[in-house]
């Protein structure tokens, strides 16, 4: 049969009695019931003009397919029409309805994929490991998620199971003009065989300014002599702890500095250890003025049989947590001991170093990519943390330091905060012991919080704290005096003034050593001066770190000399 005629379908012809007739038609197909009046013998072909009854179509529904050669040709695909287990009809036989090859292929595909179900494969080696592989991952993330919930109850003292949420939805943090202030209390408390563990000699203030990305550490002298809340006694800042709790040490330190502490966090002191290995390491850069670096001969305590706290060159030194620990507790204390020049000013410096590096390093991808270091920093946080700061709060914190460049974070402590040459605190005996005081006085603590404010608020003069002398190298009087003031309002420490030789244009002789470098770019720009060497001048000052000298381009451009 040509292709012609495969497509083939059988035209109708109108007719009253309601019956076809015309020439075209085909032989009826085995497997149908012929009409009572219609021709008996199935192949025979209709006469022309004969009119000739419709089959009698089957109304039950169609049966199950019985599968042949069809499988691997499927458009020779053979569907059982009958009933018999013996007799088939080709889908492509003439005489089918469209109606009955759409069924039937359905009915056909079926059976082939019920087939190929039966015929399939047992399941490879793969497919088993990869399904306990799969539990075993569902196991870890569910003991993970308990490890994280357990720590997190531990931390903030908050055992609601919901809290855990938090994580979820940051929260708003409580601020001042967008500024957040945390106390950090380090102690001792975890080393059971040491006096005092529980003396929070490491006080810290840090401060985020979640407006500008900016952030600022503040460390606490651990002798300052303070106010004890409630008792109208003093004593030594790291005694209040011990005696009133968090509480007491959060309101001395705002009498102290003049600030609102929003929350606060007590350490211990095994956290740097624990934190350090959860990172795997980190590397600090040690620059001291001693050449050889720095060496605190002190027994380390966790051993007490050898081995000195610190002993590193200038330079990186990449540290471990048992290495970590020791930094954060050597003063330079032992006989033979060298770079520690301030010894408990210099511990805290090493330990707002080690800060910065261990946030640098839970902050890579390295890190936040490996859930089992996740595990590990928050094994370490919750085991030796205490915080009044809640999950939500955290995890909002983590969104503001986490845009926060190191470049960005300036680190002081009290005594220094109007430059390394200039000291806020003075030491004295009181009571058989030694104490640091405002050098204004005991309990005036007024010049240091109007400094820390200055700190806090202050653009590049105030943080590098440069000392400049100005020279009026003009005939104008009191052009100096002028600068003077305006250089002032800006944070600048300003050692003197006088009069130079009479110059066209202003020039700096520079004496910092390259370690004021934004003092230097804003003065620069500002007087649109030079920067030229003259040792001369440079002997005069030996404590100024930029001498700048005033030329006829320093003049007001309203021609007033400003007395």
């Amino acid at each position: 049969m040509s292709e012609k005629y495969d497509s083939f379908q059988p035209r109708r012809a109108t007719s009253i009695d309601g019956f076809l007739s015309g020439s075209g038609q085909r032989p009826r197909q085995p497997g149908f019931r012929q009409p009572k009046h219609g021709p008996t013998e199935m192949n025979s072909a209709p006469t022309q003009g004969r009119t000739v009854g419709l089959p009698d179509m089957p109304k039950r529904s169609l049966p199950s397919p019985v599968l042949t050669q069809a499988q691997t040709q499927p458009e020779r695909a053979e569907y059982h029409l009958d009933g018999s287990a013996q007799k088939y009809v080709p889908l492509d036989e003439p005489g089918l309805s469209r109606r009955q090859r759409r069924k039937a292929a359905r009915v056909a595909k079926k059976a082939e994929k019920k087939a190929a179900k039966h015929q399939r494969k047992p399941r490879s080696l793969a497919r088993r490991i990869a399904k306990w592989f799969g539990i075993l991952l569902l196991i870890a993330v569910l003991g993970l998620g308990a490890r994280f919930y357990k720590d997190i109850a531990k931390l903030t003292g908050n055992n609601n199971p919901l809290s855990i949420l938090g994580v979820f939805r940051p929260a708003n943090l409580a601020n001042d003009n967008g500024r957040v202030n945390i106390l950090v209390a380090g102690n001792s408390a975890d080393d059971l065989g040491h006096n005092g563990g529980e003396l929070t000699d490491s006080i810290m203030l840090l401060s985020v300014n979640t407006k500008n990305n900016t952030a600022l550490m503040l460390s606490i002298p651990r002798d300052l002599w303070v106010k004890v809340p409630g008792t109208g006694g003093h004593a030594k800042i790291n005694a209040v702890y011990p005696n009133g709790g968090m509480e007491d040490l959060q309101t001395v330190v705002q009498d102290v500095t003049g600030l609102n502490v929003h929350y606060a966090a007590l350490v211990n002191y095994t956290a740097f250890k624990d934190l350090v290995n959860a990172v795997g390491g980190i590397t600090i850069n040690i620059q001291n003025e001693d050449p050889r670096g720095i060496y605190d001969s002190s027994l380390d305590w966790s051993s007490r049989t050898c081995c000195a706290l610190a002993k590193y060159p200038n330079g990186p030194a990449k540290l471990d947590g048992k290495q970590a620990l020791n930094l954060a507790r050597a003063r330079g204390e032992g006989r033979g001991s060298y770079g520690f020049p301030t010894a408990d000013y210099t511990r805290t410096e090493h330990q707002r170093q080690m800060l910065l590096a261990i946030k640098d390093k839970a902050s890579s991808k390295a890190v936040i990519a490996n859930p089992l270091k996740i595990s590990n920093l928050v094994d370490a946080i919750g085991g030796n943390v205490r915080t009044d700061l809640q999950l939500n709060e955290m995890q909002a914190l983590y969104y503001y330091s986490k845009k926060i460049d190191n470049a960005k974070i300036d680190s002081y402590n009290i005594d220094s905060l109007k430059g390394e040459n200039t000291h806020m605190l003075a030491g004295e005996m009181i009571d058989g012991q030694s104490a640091q005081v405002p050098a204004t006085g005991i309990d005036d603590f007024s010049d240091i919080q109007a400094q820390i404010k200055k700190v806090f608020t202050a653009g590049p003069l105030v943080k590098e704290n440069a000392g400049i002398v100005i020279l009026n190298g003009t005939d104008a009087l009191g052009l100096a005096k002028l600068q003077k003031d305006k250089l002032f309002d800006q944070g600048a420490s300003i050692l003197a003034t006088s009069d130079a030789t009479a110059q066209a244009t202003t020039t700096i002789v520079d004496n910092s050593e390259g370690k004021k470098p934004n003092t230097l770019a804003y003065l620069t720009k500002t007087y649109s001066a030079k920067v030229i060497s003259d040792p001369t001048l440079a002997a005069s000052y030996p404590s100024a770190d930029f001498i700048l000298i005033l030329g006829a381009s320093a003049m007001p451009k309203t021609g007033s000399s400003g007395q």
